[in-house]
């Protein structure tokens, strides 16, 4: 028997299950309210606003410049809290594992989520595991789901957007997209450039007492151009983005170049989008440009009134709509 790497046998509910949750899973993310001999736990009373949010991780490869799917995992879920104006308090994580994995790279990701889950003061609470067989996934598909709280009045929602409202970034985007992309070699390209997977609670944190802020989003599948797309659709009115004030890093800028992708639609993974009156702009952008992670944020663009579309002002001075995505043009890669 191959004890290196995983076997069917993990997913029996027998011994190397058993040993498989204890040796790997309960020793990294063991914590007081985690009981692998539980079906449920109870959670602590907390004051204000339960949030809840859940999300599925897959990426190939499974390690990528700036992050493995691990980390990716804790700050995705992380992410879709903070931008909800909420701070994450516990995780469940259910792992679907694919026959074959070496189970040195199980403990690796696992390990990695276990960082990034303490970095960010998130305790796993439960979880669940599962293997398939060998083919039948892409090595370790993981599936988290995020509770927080969120104080009592936060008035954060689409509802709130008007004509005249600022659009914000807090840093360059495309740059997760193109990382994984330039891992897998594809194309005969490689490069150096590193994913922004993170966490975005320092960012959300610094602003999100502001009454003018009226939004916030991660931009992840899709992209910026997907988001403002929400944006549009939501408002009833046009999100005007400028070209020349979208932070996006060379080399980003030269892959979308060569294979004709929009770096508008590729994936983020450590950024925020946030809708604020104008009046607030000055001031949200302050706060960010403060931060090391929001050092190279940016005003972007703005509210238009009516016509629901998003609209690319170039740097010849034209206007083109940037249509929703229908096909996938992109290489997928979560």
């Amino acid at each position: 028997m191959d004890d290196t790497r995983i076997l069917l046998a993990h997913g029996n509910g027998g011994r190397l299950m058993r040993e498989l949750i204890t040796d790997i899973f309960a020793r990294h993310l063991g914590n007081p309210l985690l009981d692998t001999d539980a079906d449920a736990v109870t959670l602590p009373h907390v004051d204000g606003e339960i949030m809840v949010t859940t999300d599925g991780f897959t990426v190939e490869p499974l390690d990528f410049p700036g992050g493995d799917i691990g980390s990716l995992a804790v700050h995705g879920v992380v992410n879709d809290l903070a931008v909800a104006g909420a701070d994450p308090l516990y995780f469940t994580l259910s792992a679907l594992i694919e026959e074959g994995l070496e189970i040195a790279k199980l403990d690796r990701y696992i390990a990695s989520f276990a960082r990034a889950a303490r970095r960010n003061h998130v305790a796993v609470v439960a979880g669940d595991t599962k293997v398939v067989r060998r083919g039948e996934g892409g090595g370790l598909y993981l599936t988290v789901t995020g509770i927080g709280v969120r104080r009592a009045g936060a008035n954060l929602a689409m509802a709130r957007i008007a004509p005249g409202d600022v659009v914000l970034v807090s840093g360059p985007v495309g740059d997760h997209g193109i990382a994984v992309m330039l891992a897998r070699e594809q194309f005969g390209l490689s490069g150096e450039l590193h994913s922004d997977s993170a966490s975005v609670l320092p960012l959300t944190r610094a602003i999100r007492d502001f009454p003018d802020l009226k939004f916030m989003r991660d931009p992840t599948r899709g992209g910026l151009a997907t988001v403002a797309h929400e944006i549009a659709r939501a408002s009833g009115h046009s999100v005007a983005l400028e070209q020349n004030a979208v932070p996006l890093r060379p080399e980003v800028v030269s892959v979308c170049e060569m294979l004709g992708y929009d770096p508008y639609f590729l994936a983020c993974e450590g950024r925020v989008v946030a809708v604020v009156d104008p009046f607030a702009a000055g001031d949200v952008l302050a706060r960010w440009r403060a931060l090391p992670e929001g050092r190279d944020a940016c005003i972007i663009g703005r509210i238009e009134v009516g016509g629901g579309r998003v609209i690319l002002e170039t740097s010849l001075g034209g206007r083109r709509v940037l249509d929703e995505l229908e096909d996938d043009p992109l290489p997928r890669i979560c």
